[in-house]
């Protein structure tokens, strides 16, 4: 059940004007250059209140992410959404003093090193993060960047989805009980509250969503030349090698295209498979399904699509794809009618698609999944080389050539091998996207180091030998300094 928000909470969460959102981002700054860097203890603190909202409000979460979707199974949102932040924010809070210490470096000896001096880099927070969260995933998807945020000892302004509102109030009551608005804000409403918020100069700004929008908002942010950490999506794609377990890549691979009804950034989005291979896939794929969802329209295990604009144009891919020739089979083990009210529609697999198509040219986010065939591993990689660089890719086989040829000539955001989606959760392994899938990455000491200035610093002796060497350096320029450079300059 969804907590009841009370007076003061619900003047906290109410959604700001656009014009409102600039004094907001004053307060921010101007408590983080009062108050300084966070020592380790304060950004611990930060993130333990964190973890405890998220362990807290469990249910209250998966309640308001279920409402917001019409279905969405309980189990899932705790995995996804709730688990998968609370290990990102704990390993954040195991770090992040060992994260926090300057890092050595050697001085240059060729120049100056040699007469002393020390260098270091010193992480120093940015200041404000701007971030704005996507729909399909609407907590984790601000927990798990705010994890890095706060360990980098920034505050954080944060714009949810207004296509999951029940969440997103949800999120703006959370904060305002457990933060001050100076540390933690959450900026709810509209369009127009979106545009307004990507426009902000923020000291970095943090965009999870489609390629589209991600363009517009790397244009807002130009405006006051605020970098950006976009993370994007794209066509990810799945290869099959003549060396895989045709039946445990098909399970693998429908199990991460149904999870959330296929509304993942990193869900497989077309598979590549040997031409000999693609009927004992089809058949396992659709048998796979029948073995994870028996039933669908009333099964609350199968997620719903999000509102009636995302089954509309998913309805639209599959029309498309069967007016261009395609063949469809369809994922129903039951035949249960859908219909448009239940907003599920049943995993499908495009045969013989065209490039033409839109299921091929589109991202597809939903639970259709198109099969190309290919008669070498080069043809393969050309075609997924043809093609923008995906958020992900996919390589299942046992043939360690192969998979190295695949991993070496292709360029993605991240890889699993043998599986599809599950690198993005090894918290050890930066996670974020590569050309038109995005740009930057968080998780890691690799968020840690994208939401931090690493200021180099230089540490100059003063002793009286240091100035006379350094002297030399100085004009008017001595034969001894001639000879010096005469030494350095040579192979």
């Amino acid at each position: 059940m969804i907590p009841p928000a009370t007076a003061s909470h619900a003047e906290a969460s109410r959604a700001p004007s656009p014009d409102a959102l600039p004094a907001l981002l004053d307060r921010q700054r101007e408590a983080f250059l009062r108050d300084g860097p966070p020592s380790a203890e304060v950004r611990i603190d930060r993130i333990e209140r964190c973890i405890g909202l998220l362990v807290d409000h469990q249910d209250a979460i998966a309640a308001a992410i279920d409402h917001d979707f019409g279905c969405r199974p309980t189990l899932l949102s705790r995995l996804t959404d709730v688990s998968a932040s609370i290990e990102l924010l704990k390993q954040v809070r195991t770090n992040v003093r060992r994260w926090m210490r300057p890092e050595r470096r050697r001085t240059t000896p060729a120049i100056i090193g040699w007469i002393g001096g020390s260098a270091e880099i010193q992480p120093q927070p940015l200041g404000v993060v701007g971030l704005i969260a996507p729909w399909n995933f609407p907590v984790s998807m601000v927990f798990a960047p705010l994890a890095s945020i706060l360990a980098a000892g920034n505050r954080c302004m944060v714009k949810p989805s207004e296509y999951t509102p029940a969440t997103s109030e949800l999120l703006a009551r959370l904060f305002a009980q457990a933060f001050d608005e100076t540390e933690i804000a959450v900026c709810t409403g509209g369009p127009e509250v979106g545009e307004a918020f990507s426009r902000l100069p923020f000291d970095h700004l943090l965009f999870t969503g489609s390629t589209s929008v991600g363009r517009q908002i790397m244009r807002a942010a130009a405006e006051n030349l605020v970098p950006v950490t976009l993370e994007l999506g794209g066509k990810s794609p799945v290869i099959i090698g003549r060396s895989a377990d045709i039946e445990l890549a098909a399970t693998r691979v429908m199990a991460g295209k149904t999870m959330n009804a296929g509304q993942v950034c990193l869900a497989p989005d077309y598979v590549l498979l040997p031409a000999e291979r693609r009927d004992a896939f089809v058949a396992a794929a659709v048998a796979a399904v029948a073995r994870m969802f028996p039933t669908l329209a009333a099964n609350p295990e199968y997620t719903s699509i999000i509102n009636e604009r995302h089954v509309g144009r998913l309805r639209s891919m599959l029309d498309d794809a069967q007016a261009g020739g395609a063949r469809l089979v369809e994922a129903n083990p039951a035949g249960e009618d859908l219909g448009r009210s239940l907003r599920k529609l049943a995993p499908v697999l495009i045969l013989d698609p065209t490039d033409s198509m839109r299921a091929m040219q589109e991202e597809i986010f939903g639970p259709l999944m198109p099969v190309k065939t290919y008669e070498t591993i080069d043809e393969a990689i050309a075609y997924v080389n043809a093609r923008p660089r995906p958020l992900a890719l996919y390589y299942f086989g046992e043939d360690r050539i192969e998979e190295r040829r695949v991993l070496a000539r292709t360029t993605s955001g991240g890889v699993t091998v043998n599986d599809v989606v599950m690198h993005v959760a090894m918290m050890e392994l930066p996670f974020g996207g590569v050309g038109a899938s995005g740009m930057g990455v968080y998780h890691g000491i690799e968020g840690f180091r994208r939401f931090s200035h690493m200021k180099p610093v230089f540490r100059e002796p003063t002793s009286s030998f240091v100035e006379r060497v350094l002297a030399r350096m100085r004009p008017p320029y001595r034969d001894s300094f001639r000879r010096m450079m005469a030494r350095q300059i040579r192979r």
